[in-house]
């Protein structure tokens, strides 16, 4: 993975300026109404919310219990489980696993984890082929492209591009191959893509949660692609962190309830996959071998402190979906695995805030994303945190650090605010009155660089409020 987060305002500007990307993003995917709709025919959904909430904060609380049970349990069915502290941990043991059965060949479900970790490109420096077999997960692999969204990675692409992506890569196509329309396309990769699992040696899969009371691995797909990728090859490997853990499989029915809906509008994922061990002597297909690869890569040092509740996420991508600014720029400005506002608060805690500070800055804080997380995490707040570490670390600008100390002067001297405020009120409307808004202003070009300011109309809200309490 290469982190471009501190280049975030130059790829924020290129990609407002990117015609294509702009397009593709104006389509969007519907996901918006179709989460609405889904919640609206189901009357406990927020009651459900308030449970999947409380089950991972319940988790997150006693994480060393459920990780001892849930190694126990892998175990017991014939399983391997491998803890790495670090991604180097992780990627090694990964690669440590393919080499003892001479793999060439890995399939790979959709894990945000194997790009955290930067998995692909370490097994092909190892000499193994790693092959992505969800959809679009496949499109950004031949493109060499991070994920521009957590559920639907090649959301910034057109038809037009994955046409001519396939017929670069897919070499074997006659030129006269019919490629226009969306179903031939999805038949062109379907033919690739099956004569790689079939020739696989080991499958790598995600996983949504991970259950302490059974060992079990879940994946939720919509593609089926997932469990070709854990059942055809010799090897299945899941890859996951440590805050996937769940207690019971009666506390995944719950968090599946919201996840769907809250995701891509769907009651239930079309598949929903749950996995434990492997191949028992009378199973007609599966692995002969199982490994859990739990990853922790930084996100212990979140617990019990003030990002602790970023670990309750889920990974439905809800809060993208909802961000003005995601919408308005796409998931890879953000420069990292995780874009969005869940980005903008784990990015600075895996990687640093002073290689992530401008995430929790790409914020209009207007709330839509905790509004609508189905496990109500306060994304706003601690974006808010991140920047108060910010600043501080002085690792905002100094026109930011010495306006907001100005600021803080008359803020903590409320007669002298409410002087200055009434007076400068007063000053624009007089300047402004005639245009009704001012093109340029002294210390406001970074507003007035892209729009116009509005001249003030009437009474400041203090003196408003004040009138209308007498």
């Amino acid at each position: 993975m290469t982190l471009t987060s501190p280049q975030f305002k130059d790829n924020a500007r290129a990609a407002l300026a990117d015609a294509q990307l702009q397009r593709a993003l104006s389509k969007g995917l519907g996901f918006v109404e179709r989460r609405r709709l889904a919640a609206e025919r189901l009357p406990e959904f927020e009651a459900l919310r308030d449970g999947a909430r409380d089950i991972k904060n319940h988790t997150l609380a006693h994480l060393d219990l459920y990780l001892e049970a849930y190694e126990a349990r892998v175990i017991a069915a014939g399983g391997q489980l491998h803890f790495a502290v670090t991604a180097e941990e992780a990627r090694a043991i990964v690669v440590d696993i393919c080499r003892k059965v001479c793999a060439k060949t890995v399939t790979k479900g959709k894990t945000m984890i194997a790009e955290e970790i930067g998995l692909n490109d370490f097994l092909e420096q190892n000499g193994i082929q790693p092959v992505e077999t969800d959809l679009g997960e496949y499109l950004i692999q031949i493109r060499h492209e991070m994920p521009s969204h957590i559920i639907a990675p090649a959301i910034h692409l057109n038809k037009d591009q994955v046409e001519a992506d396939f017929r670069r890569v897919h070499s074997h196509l006659p030129k006269d191959r019919n490629l226009a329309e969306p179903q031939t396309l999805l038949t062109e990769a379907r033919g690739v893509l099956r004569e790689r699992f079939l020739s696989a040696d080991v499958g790598i899969t995600g996983a949504n949660f991970l259950v302490a009371e059974t060992g079990t691995s879940i994946i939720v797909t919509n593609e089926g692609n997932g469990d070709l990728t854990q059942t055809l090859p010799k090897i299945h490997i899941v890859l996951a962190t440590i805050e996937k853990l769940v207690p019971t499989l009666e506390d995944v029915s719950t968090l599946l309830r919201v996840l769907a809906r809250s995701a891509t509008g769907q009651d239930m994922s079309v598949y929903t996959t749950l996995s434990t061990g492997p191949r028992r002597p009378d199973d007609p297909d599966g692995p002969s071998e199982y490994h859990v690869v739990i990853l922790d890569n930084g996100r212990s040092s979140m617990l019990g402190g003030g990002f602790a509740e970023m670990l309750r996420c889920i990974r439905c991508g809800a809060c993208m979906n909802y961000c003005p600014v995601f919408n308005a720029i796409g998931g890879h400005a953000y420069g990292s695995v995780y874009p969005g506002p869940m980005g903008a608060v784990l990015t600075p805690a895996l990687v640093g805030i002073d290689k992530a500070g401008h995430l929790p800055n790409a914020s209009m804080f207007c709330g839509r994303c905790e509004e609508v997380c189905p496990v109500r995490i306060p994304l706003p707040r601690m974006m808010r945190a991140w920047r108060e570490r910010e600043f501080e670390r002085h690792l905002s600008p100094a026109t930011v650090r010495s306006g907001l100390k100005f600021w803080s002067f008359f803020a903590k001297r409320p007669a002298l605010y409410g002087l200055v405020t009434a007076l400068a009120s007063r000053l624009l409307w007089l300047f402004g009155r005639s245009a009704g808004r001012f093109r340029r202003l002294p210390f406001a070009g970074g507003w007035t660089r892209h729009r116009d300011f509005p001249a003030p109309q009437g009474a400041t809200f203090q003196a408003q409020w004040r009138r209308r309490r007498n």
